[in-house]
């Protein structure tokens, strides 16, 4: 059964907001400057591939754009004022489909407004990807928006959700951080050292 569009040609069941703040880490030492928090945003989306085979993905690519758009307009509601440092992206499909079906959601025309929407991003978005049933966890790799080689900001956010992916569904995800690992020091370029698009350090 085809589902009615409500976000451009997709159909989204439900989006999900997850928010980390580390104030210490595992031995209890405390954060050497501000705590770190993690941000996840993703979508529980109609896969219109569901159980069938399709050369051509194009269902799912051509509004690609706008739903980045919509993750960019979300995580910068969702950080207010926090900078954000690192990011990566990350899909669940559901059983019907084919892990294709996920990574088909996480091309660059979906990405690239993401970049826009936290002030550009220099580096690659390192992703992550699984089929499974409702409920199943997934890790989304973390690292530097703007330098692939800052070792500190080498981490992962950890999202479940309860009741996706169904069986017909992919659920679409952007995982961000404020700042890299608290106390890192295995050395190596510092994020102090990079300038991003918007000539910060």
């Amino acid at each position: 059964m085809t589902k009615p569009a409500n976000f451009k040609s997709y159909h989204i069941r439900k989006w999900y907001t997850q928010i980390d703040d580390t104030l210490a880490n595992e031995t209890g030492q405390l954060a050497d400057g501000a705590p770190l928090r993690k941000f996840v945003i993703a979508a529980a989306i109609a896969n219109p591939y569901a159980g069938r085979y399709n050369e051509n993905l194009d269902l799912i690519v051509s509004d690609s754009r706008a739903l980045g758009e919509e993750f960019g307009r979300r995580i910068k509601t969702l950080s207010g004022a926090d900078r954000i440092e690192s990011y990566g992206k990350a899909a669940l499909v559901g059983v019907n489909g084919e892990y294709e079906h996920g990574n088909a959601f996480l091309t660059s025309l979906f990405a690239d407004p993401v970049r826009d929407a936290i002030g550009g991003g220099k580096s690659w978005v390192p992703s992550s990807g699984k089929r499974g049933a409702p409920g199943m966890s997934i890790d989304i790799p973390l690292a530097h928006k703007d330098a692939l080689y800052v070792r500190s900001h080498y981490d992962t956010i950890t999202a479940q959700f309860s009741d996706s992916p169904a069986p017909d569904e992919v659920v679409v995800i952007f995982g961000f951080a404020s700042r890299g690992r608290l106390l890192a020091r295995l050395g190596g370029l510092k994020a102090t050292e990079v300038v991003g698009k918007d000539g910060l350090r």
